[in-house]
């Protein structure tokens, strides 16, 4: 690895450029997380450039294009957008051999980056880190040497991914899931209600439709009738939808024709208050149902892919399982309703069901925080774990 290319001539501190991409909101906080920890522990200064969000700006990137360029998902989404990816892919790639980075660090969004890292020049020796890895006990294992090819570290996110990807001669690191540094236990729920005058005792159902334009719509009306059919059975039921900045205008469009009052509330701080005031959530399979289990809030998972995508995964996919809680306990303990079944009287009926069961509810509640120490570190924040790695690397 070469020295840093500058030094900064008033303090004769070393000056290191990293180059990140992160494609996804989830993947901009993991960024911003990762950056404020590598400035911490780093005993120079660091300069970051890339592809990323609010989280990442906040802790100096310096972003190519918006974040919502790369998030979308599946192949009915990307074919439309082919040709300002290839675009954006050399553009990106071009940049990373002008600057000539010490550290190209890639977060989630596989196959973008792949498309850059074919482009960034070999005789540039940058190192590369992968954080967040690929479901490969889900499918296609065939990434596991690609991958191995490609980066020279790995950090996973899951405690059983190591195992997939050091066999094949990638260095691999376990460093925790991002959800446990959250601090969700600081929102206060009480609050929120209080805010929008909803009575202490009043069901409430937190409503989770997705990150993505494309999820939202798939999942509205399936979440609307299942909302309309338990608000049937539970008269007093109140709805809160939180949201991103970029997709609250269609979902305020879309419950204009529910026949039920909606909260409709935006950014992060607010998605967890009203977590945090909520009984019972119904969420599309995600990060989500991770940070529902940290703020031990029982859930029911729905989720639809378009046909496309459902047909691949039907003949590719290779666990029993959508969700993270299920996954890492091997059960269902938070119920899935996928595709097909993806239905609102079946969304409806698992959902009745933890609002009247209050075994069902504590079970569910238990198996979440079993889940939750499944990844977490005993002594080190996944950001402070992945920045000690990546640091490691650098010197």
């Amino acid at each position: 690895m070469k020295r840093p290319n500058k030094q900064n001539s008033n303090t004769d501190v070393e000056v290191i450029k990293i180059f990140l991409i992160a494609g996804e909101p989830s993947g901009d906080v993991l960024g911003g997380r990762l950056m404020a920890a590598l400035k911490r522990q780093g005993s120079f200064e660091v300069e970051f450039y890339g592809i990323g969000g609010e989280c990442m700006k906040e802790e100096g990137l310096k972003s190519l294009v918006p974040i919502q360029d790369l998030s979308i998902m599946g192949i009915a989404e990307v074919v439309p957008k082919f040709l300002k990816l290839r675009r954006l892919v050399l553009n990106t790639a071009n940049v990373i051999n002008y600057l000539s980075p010490n550290l190209l660090i890639t977060i989630d969004s596989p196959s973008f980056c792949f498309g850059v890292l074919k482009r960034v020049k070999k005789s540039h020796q940058i190192k590369r880190v992968h954080y967040v890895a690929p479901s490969v006990w889900a499918w296609r294992p065939g990434r596991i040497q690609k991958f191995a090819r490609e980066f020279d570290h790995l950090l996973t996110l899951l405690p059983f991914e190591p195992n997939y990807f050091i066999p094949s001669g990638l260095p691999t690191t376990f460093v925790g899931h991002a959800v446990v540094e959250s601090n969700l236990d600081g929102f206060d729920g009480r609050e929120f209600r209080e805010r929008y005058n909803l009575d202490p005792n009043a069901a409430l159902l937190c409503v989770l439709p997705g990150s993505r334009l494309g999820e939202v719509r798939r999942h509205m009306k399936p979440f609307r009738d299942a909302v309309l059919l338990l608000k049937r059975n539970i008269p007093t039921l109140n709805i809160v939808i939180p949201t991103l900045s970029n997709l609250i205008h269609e979902i305020r469009e879309e419950v204009k024709e529910w026949d039920i009052g909606v909260i409709v509330v935006e950014g992060q701080k607010e998605k967890f208050n009203s977590m945090a005031a909520s009984n019972v959530a119904l969420a599309a399979s995600g990060t989500v149902t991770l940070e529902l289990a940290m703020m031990r809030v029982p859930c029911v998972i729905g989720y639809r892919v378009n046909l496309i995508t459902s047909w691949l995964v039907r003949i590719l996919i290779r666990i029993k399982f959508a969700n993270l809680v299920n996954i890492l306990l091997d059960q269902e303990v938070v119920p899935e309703f996928i595709q097909g079944n993806c239905s609102g009287k079946k969304l409806a009926v698992g959902l009745e069901k933890l609002f009247r069961d209050k075994t069902a509810y504590a079970a569910q509640q238990k198996s979440a925080r079993d889940a939750i120490n499944l990844v977490r570190l005993k002594n080190q924040l996944p950001s402070d774990a992945a920045a000690s790695t990546v640091l490691s690397l650098i010197d």
